[in-house]
């Protein structure tokens, strides 16, 4: 029988969404390669012991494990396992997956090398289960152990909003003002396809969550960066020089405090 752990609202959006193939097209095939290049940024040895919580249907855990990695994949969502067990019986070094989630890891202290938080800090609307899920990655990792965590920025849905007219409908700028002044995403009835309810979070506050759990800060950076703004962002990924222009726009600002916020996604690094 399956467990459910988490609220059943998030499990009904990915039961309906397809995080399977939102990391193939438009903004998601930026982000993939993307968080890959960061990652890979903190891989320090062969062969690491590696954590993926809330991997959703594997494709990081795949990546990490055709690189020589023992995996772990930690997910709550029934559908995303069944799809992440098909992708693992199709490499030769097998990741291993896990029901779970983040606040109650299914292992030992002291055991892993490098622990990945994808869904757990936005999908955990109280401070404190994300307190709890920060304390438990803490216990998992080996000392100098690295953990990187993924959130979403608090300004996502306004820019978004900005961009294609979307501030302008009622339910949409009050889901906004919501989520810049409290950081509590909650989709409005007339927009089921948004985020299922979700923490937003100011980069500096993401920050001092984990600060607060006595974890060395090394950095944050952003991810999308402000690129994404560029008004032929797509056609111009496609093209070599503007492309290269782009990736250095991003390579030197990715972590500018100042410039953070203009980042629909970030991702802090921090050690044990």
């Amino acid at each position: 029988m399956y467990k459910q752990l988490i609220n059943r609202n998030i499990e009904a959006f990915y039961h309906k969404a397809s995080e399977e193939t939102r990391l193939e097209k438009g903004m998601g095939v930026f982000e993939f390669e993307r968080i890959k290049q960061l990652i890979q940024s903190y891989i320090t040895a062969p062969s690491l012991q590696i954590l993926d919580v809330g991997g959703g249907t594997g494709k990081y855990s795949e990546w990490l494990a055709k690189k020589g990695h023992k995996v772990h994949l930690i997910e709550p969502v029934e559908k995303h396992l069944h799809l992440a067990e098909q992708r693992a019986k199709k490499i030769r070094n097998k990741f291993k997956i896990h029901l779970g989630e983040s606040r109650d890891l299914s292992f030992p202290d002291n055991s892993t090398d490098l622990i990945i938080l994808h869904g757990p800090l936005y999908h955990l609307q109280k401070k404190e289960d994300r307190e709890v899920s920060i304390r438990e990655a803490k216990r998992v990792l080996k000392p100098n152990g690295i953990i990187l965590g993924f959130a979403i920025n608090y300004t996502a849905s306004t820019l978004v909003g900005l961009l294609n007219g979307l501030i302008h409908k009622n339910s949409f700028f009050e889901m906004c003002k919501a989520e810049l002044t409290s950081g509590i995403h909650n989709p409005p009835d007339d927009f089921p396809w948004l985020l299922a309810e979700a923490y937003y979070h100011k980069p500096d506050q993401l920050k001092s969550e984990f600060l607060s759990q006595g974890l060395t800060y090394l950095n944050t950076y952003a991810i999308e960066g402000m690129v994404w703004l560029d008004k032929d962002f797509f056609a111009n990924m496609l093209h070599e020089k503007k492309r290269r222009n782009l990736h250095e726009l991003i390579r030197i600002t990715q972590n500018d405090s100042n410039i953070l916020s203009l980042s629909p996604h970030i991702m802090i690094a921090v050690k044990k």
